[in-house]
């Protein structure tokens, strides 16, 4: 099969398209035939060697997490699934080597769940990790109707969903994002303001009573911005600081592959609820070129491969 693989750490030139064998399929796990994947940071992470401390790398590594596709054959044990299934999933498991970015996956049945139907492929790759960690985020901090919700990186690819993941369980949001972002973040559900100086001021003029839960994806100075804005018995959840978890007594989230939240979601995305944004589609061999896109920080929405 065609795969893009790398046989070393380093920079998005690492990254080859090669003819790899298919993967064996375990008792527990089916085949998918790949019809797009996404790129997510933690892939270019990985792939320049920032999280070699805890996590095991097999070269050569196919990356990729996020996955759209079509199974292929099932395993000893996967009544869960048929031949000609249409399913979405976050492919994650406790080492990195075949991944997404290749026209088969061998999936377990635990990172996988039915395809949101009124999303294409390309859409559906664009979910799984990014609307997983949004979803488990909010529920960790027990978002609830009539909470006033605080997001960091609100027009992030994982910020657009937990502002409309919030909005959906009666939330109100207020979102940081750069002012030419404040539109789409209106559009989405929520009271856009500008992140950097004067922000908490900025947050107080519209909530003088306090923030019940801040959500950070990407946030800065987490610890003094929270301490001033959070209402008394206020949640932080933070994605990429432990100071929420081990200086704020909130939560530090990791995400995790679950068929019941990929089914929420879909179910949120099925019923016009939630919408999702794809930036830009490369093909598979482009998939450097796709990463230098995710790198940037600066795209809205997901940038997906599509592997035809």
């Amino acid at each position: 099969m065609r795969a893009i693989t790398y046989s070393r750490y380093g920079a998005s030139d690492v990254l080859e398209l090669t003819e790899q064998p298919t993967p064996k399929v375990g008792p527990d796990s089916v085949l998918v035939r790949v019809r797009a994947a996404s790129v997510n940071p933690v892939d270019w992470k990985v792939r320049a060697g920032y999280l070699d401390a805890i996590m095991d790398v097999t070269f050569p590594a196919v990356p990729g997490w996020d996955v759209a596709g079509v199974v292929e054959r099932v395993g000893l044990d996967t009544p869960e699934y048929q031949v000609g299934d249409e399913v979405y999933g976050y492919v994650r498991r406790d080492w990195v080597q075949g991944g997404t970015f290749a026209e088969y996956v061998a999936a377990p049945v635990r990172t996988l769940a039915r395809k949101p139907s009124t999303l294409s492929f390309e859409e559906a790759a664009a979910v799984p990790l990014a609307g997983l960690t949004a979803f488990q985020a909010i529920r960790r901090a027990g978002v609830r109707d009539g909470q006033t919700v605080l997001v960091h990186a609100a027009a992030g690819g994982v910020g657009a969903f937990a502002v409309q993941i919030a909005r959906s369980v009666g939330a109100r949001v207020i979102g940081t994002a750069s002012t030419r972002n404040h539109e789409y973040l209106r559009g989405l559900g929520a009271e856009p303001v500008e992140y950097g100086d004067g922000l908490v001021e900025r947050v107080r003029a519209l909530v003088p009573d306090g923030i019940d839960v801040v959500l950070d994806f990407g946030g800065d100075d987490l610890v003094e911005t929270s301490k001033a804005l959070l209402a008394d018995g206020g949640v932080v959840a933070s994605i990429v600081d432990a100071a929420a978890r081990d200086e704020l007594g909130g939560h530090y989230v990791w995400v995790r592959p679950s068929t019941a939240d990929l089914d929420a979601l879909a179910a949120l995305i099925d019923a016009g609820t939630v919408k999702v944004e794809v930036a830009e589609v490369f093909e598979l061999a482009d998939a450097a070129a796709a990463h230098e896109a995710s790198q940037t920080g600066h795209v809205r929405g997901k940038v997906v491969v599509r592997v035809d």
